[in-house]
């Protein structure tokens, strides 16, 4: 019984502190716009997840940054955390001292306030520019959330929209990330015949490695050494090094060797500990094209 009660509160729980965290953050945003400032993340998630923590325990709710009080306290004159601490004790002592003559105030009044605020909170002016200006893609993310929050619930709108928004940004990454071949590079190195040179741009993880390597495996029966110039990889994933090392054994099998240039430390070490070692005439990590073309020279001479 108990588990099943965490289990319903674990998928609510997880969207209300997503929430809680993105309207914070974007609230710190539009504090540092108008103060010209720079606030620090992890100091705003930490602090509000401690709150967050605290406050169940003395009767208080879950709460985030308030967009219009904290643009109202600025433009009040605050600079300082110690505004929103005087707000928080008017709005305690207003509550205190004016408990009996609220509890007078119609129903409908309130209604129509909340009806108000809901309006602000929408934002419709940006909603509509968002809709007109923002790429398609992301407006369909905008429209299927804005469905599923009035349609069903705000939790599941946020599950959506996250997968949504990590779906995009996957494609997006795969987009950035491609492989050409070059006939000659820039820096002025000149291969023998026998070298292709190949360019690689952009991340490798799951969503593009394939796509960037199968280039490679398209080359000339004449090319005994193919070289990778990868100083414009950021970052290689599991399945990135298992593509390479598979590249790595096809190559062999062929009788081309190849050669990883320009890798940061970090990714060459991440390549040796997956079991991609150096091998002479089949294998080398160098650190720049001169010394690959150095290195391509000595094995067509040692291959001869």
């Amino acid at each position: 019984m108990r588990q099943h009660f965490v289990q319903s509160l674990l998928g609510p729980a997880l969207a209300i502190a997503l929430l809680a965290a993105i309207e914070s953050l974007l609230c710190a945003v539009v504090a540092d716009g108008l103060t010209r400032t720079r606030h620090d993340p992890n100091a705003e998630l930490i602090g509000q997840g401690l709150g967050n923590l605290v406050v169940p325990f003395f009767g208080g709710i879950t709460a985030t940054a308030a967009m219009a009080r904290t643009a109202t306290n600025i433009k009040s004159g605050a600079f300082s955390p110690i505004a929103a601490v005087v707000h928080s004790l008017v709005v305690l002592l207003a509550v205190v001292a004016l408990a009996g003559l609220l509890g007078f105030v119609p129903m409908a009044a309130l209604a129509a306030l909340l009806f108000v605020i809901a309006w602000n909170m929408s934002e419709a002016r940006h909603f509509m520019h968002t809709l007109r200006s923002a790429p398609a893609s992301d407006v369909w993310v905008l429209v299927i959330c804005f469905a599923l929050t009035v349609i069903f619930d705000m939790v599941i709108a946020v599950a959506v929209g996250i997968g949504l928004a990590a779906a995009l940004f996957i494609r997006r990454m795969a987009q950035l990330t491609h492989t050409q071949r070059l006939t000659a590079p820039s820096s002025g190195e000149h291969f023998p015949p026998e070298v292709a040179l190949y360019k690689m741009t952009g991340p490798l993880f799951f969503g593009a490695a394939e796509k960037a390597i199968a280039t490679l495996r398209v080359i000339d029966h004449n090319v005994r050494i193919v070289v990778l110039d990868m100083r414009d990889v950021p970052s290689l994933d599991t399945t990135a090094m298992v593509a390479l090392d598979t590249l790595r054994r096809e190559m062999g099998e062929q009788g081309v060797g190849v050669m990883f240039v320009g890798l940061p430390p970090r990714l060459a070490l991440k390549i040796k500990r997956a079991g991609i070692h150096r091998e002479v005439g089949k294998l080398a990590v160098v650190s720049n094209l001169a010394h690959a073309e150095r290195m391509a020279r000595r094995w067509l001479g040692h291959a001869r």
